[in-house]
């Protein structure tokens, strides 16, 4: 069997019981492995060793940071274990080395100065655009791009400043823990203001494929999480909205990152989820409880800790002197 037609067979078995965005990330993922194991000519997936496993692993470290390509280890491992519990391949799982990553955690965020200069830069150019109102929103609650994405206009309720989410896998929008991550979340009334705008004046009018009437809309139904992840790496490029390149002395007309899909070659864009651990960090850093913070964004006081804390020990330091009055 070819390794791409293993692949689809293993992500038609997952999706059963598994999100769209999980199986986004194993897709995503898996296909840089099967890209680099034609460059090497390996087609079939019998042809696969643990040889080719590590030499995987080093050929991706050049790129990655160490929790990222631990991640994509382990998405491999267990697509591996599932060739071999298919029968395809024979004990290479059990002898792949993970790396190392030290409990440590990927430390990339978007800064905070640039998070509110860049909404008041939307503010000013974009205003009530798509863009600025999932910015906003990602921006201040820490939200998933499928969690932003899944909102119906019902589920807003701009008298109570507030928005809920559901989990409707068979609508095709999933939350990410399932029902566990249904909730309501409060939302600042600058946040509704420009939510309020960006429905009277510059949503799309439409419903998806299954008839519901989504937040965020496009001419052909709901947003595509892809759709959100090239805005937000667009939109965070310093030129983006002010036509001023800090890396680079080009005009920006030919700046190799322009397009959506070349956005990531800027040094200064980041992908949706830096934005949730910015959110979570910049609440930690104001003070709010754990327990509150992990309520607010799903999240595990546990994972919050491990993962997504980005505060310095000084910054730790500070709060608690404010918090004690000192």
């Amino acid at each position: 069997m070819s390794l791409e037609d293993a692949l689809e067979r293993y992500l038609k078995e997952k999706k059963q019981n598994a999100s769209d965005s999980t199986l986004y990330n194993h897709s995503s993922q898996l296909r840089q492995f099967i890209k680099w194991a034609k460059g090497e000519g390996i087609e079939k997936v019998g042809e696969v060793d643990q040889w080719d496993v590590a030499d995987f692993r080093v050929a991706r470290q050049q790129d990655l940071k160490q929790v990222t390509l631990y991640n994509q280890m382990s998405m491999l491992r267990v697509f591996i274990k599932w060739c071999e519990s298919r029968g395809l391949l024979e004990g290479i799982s059990e002898n792949i080395i993970m790396p190392d990553v030290n409990d440590d955690s990927s430390d990339e965020m978007l800064p905070r100065e640039r998070g509110e200069k860049l909404l008041n830069e939307l503010q000013k150019y974009d205003y009530a655009s798509l863009q600025h109102v999932c910015f906003a929103l990602m921006w201040t609650t820490g939200m998933r791009v499928g969690a932003t994405l899944s909102l119906d206009l019902k589920d807003y309720h701009s008298d109570e400043k507030y928005i809920e989410l559901h989990h409707r896998p068979d609508t095709d929008t999933p939350l990410k823990n399932g029902p566990a991550s249904e909730r309501h979340i409060n939302l600042h009334e600058w946040v509704c203001t420009t939510i309020d705008d960006y429905i009277a004046a510059r949503r799309v009018q439409g419903t998806d494929d299954y008839g519901r009437r989504p937040l965020f809309t496009t001419k052909h139904g709901r947003v595509h999480q892809n759709t959100l992840r090239k805005r937000i790496r667009s939109l965070t490029r310093p030129c983006e909205l002010t036509n001023d390149c800090p890396y680079d002395d080009r005009d920006i007309a030919t700046c190799e990152a322009t397009e959506y899909s070349k956005a990531a070659q800027c040094p200064g864009s980041v992908s949706p989820h830096p934005l949730r651990r910015s959110a979570i960090t910049n609440y930690l850093n104001e003070g709010h409880p754990k327990r509150l913070v992990s309520d607010r964004m799903d999240v595990s006081v546990e994972v919050l800790e491990n993962h997504y804390d980005a505060r310095s020990k000084d910054e730790k330091r500070e709060l608690r002197r404010e918090m004690f009055d000192m």
